[in-house]
Parts: structure tokens; C-alpha cells; sequence
């Protein structure tokens, strides 16, 4: 018999945080929660923070997720975009250490290739194999969507004992080593 453990998936965003929670028995996986907490851009940034943080323990308090998977920080030209993203991710690690629960990230790439088979799958195919393999009636929307690919990712490789690790980017120079989310 397999013991039954709950995935928490992150799609770290201050605007638009994707969250999707997953049950996993054994190899079967199924969808108990996903949705996005939305902040208003004209809001202080302390106070979309907090609302960030108030709301992901709250969901973590009453799904209790033996691990919490995030999508790893992405980099692209936007540097203000970064930076207000990366406050979410901290804001999740928060909220999960708070709570005791460990932390794992994991790259765009590795996301999809858990889901979909290929890393270099597309938002839309991303998307039709959540819903498939999480057996939906209908696609979540698009930031729930990703968080809940984050949680099938962990939950595809989860194991007994999960330790806070950074998962390394394949084929990358961290690919010999994996680093701790602590500090």
C-alpha cells in the first residue's frame, strides 16, 4: 500500500501567484486545489506581500503539503519584473518554513519535461497535460495550470523522505551538485 502525500505547486508572480495543491497515491495523482492569488499593481508592495503570504499559509495550513514546489526563478530583460517576482518566491519560502514545510524549486525546463515529455513544450501543451493527467473536467488557468505542473513535477519524483534541495538545471553547471535552500 502507498502512503498518501500532498503536493503544494508555486508559480511565483507579485501580480498573479499560481498555487495548485495534488494529492499523489502511489502513482495515481489527482487535483484538491489550484487557483491565483491576485494583487492589484497600485497597491503598496509590503501590502501585495502580505496578502501573498497571508493567503499561501493560510492554503498550506489547511491542505498541510508534506513539500512545497516552486518554479525556479526565470531572468529575462525586465529587471523590475524579476525583482517583484523573486519578493514572491521569498514570500512562499516564508510562508512554507513558517510552517515547517521543505522547499523545493524547479526550472522551467525540468517542469516541462516531467509534464510533458519534452522541455521545450509550450505554454498551451503545458496547459492539456495537467488537465489529462490530473483528470479535469476543463484546462486550469494559466498560472494555476503552472503551479499545478510544478506539483506533478516534485510529486512525479517525490520520495518517502524529502530533503530542502534546489533541484540542479540539467546539463547545467550545477548538475553535479544540489544546493540547499538554506541558509
Amino acid at each position: 500500500m502507498f502512503a498518501m502525500k500532498v503536493v503544494m505547486g508555486v508559480d511565483p508572480g507579485a501580480a498573479n501567484l499560481g498555487f495548485g495543491v495534488v494529492r499523489v497515491e502511489g502513482s495515481h495523482m489527482v487535483a484538491l486545489d489550484g487557483g491565483v492569488i491576485e494583487t492589484a499593481p497600485s497597491e503598496a508592495p509590503e501590502k501585495r506581500l502580505t496578502r501573498i503570504h497571508k493567503a499561501l499559509s493560510e492554503l498550506i495550513e489547511w491542505h498541510e503539503p508534506k513539500a512545497v514546489a516552486i518554479e525556479d526563478l526565470y531572468f529575462g530583460k525586465n529587471v523590475g519584473s524579476a525583482m517583484s517576482v523573486g519578493q514572491a518566491y521569498g514570500v512562499a519560502l516564508l510562508a512554507a518554513g513558517q510552517r515547517g514545510v521543505s522547499c523545493f524549486a524547479y526550472t522551467p525546463q525540468s517542469i516541462k519535461q516531467a509534464v510533458c515529455g519534452s522541455g521545450s513544450a509550450g505554454k498551451k501543451q503545458v496547459i492539456r497535460m495537467v488537465a489529462t493527467l490530473l483528470g479535469l473536467p476543463e484546462p486550469p488557468r494559466d498560472h494555476a495550470a503552472d503551479a499545478l505542473a510544478v506539483a506533478i513535477c516534485h510529486a512525479g519524483g517525490a520520495r518517502d523522505e524529502i530533503s530542502v534541495t534546489r533541484m540542479p538545471k540539467p546539463g547545467g553547471a550545477e548538475a553535479a551538485r544540489a544546493e540547499s535552500l538554506k541558509g
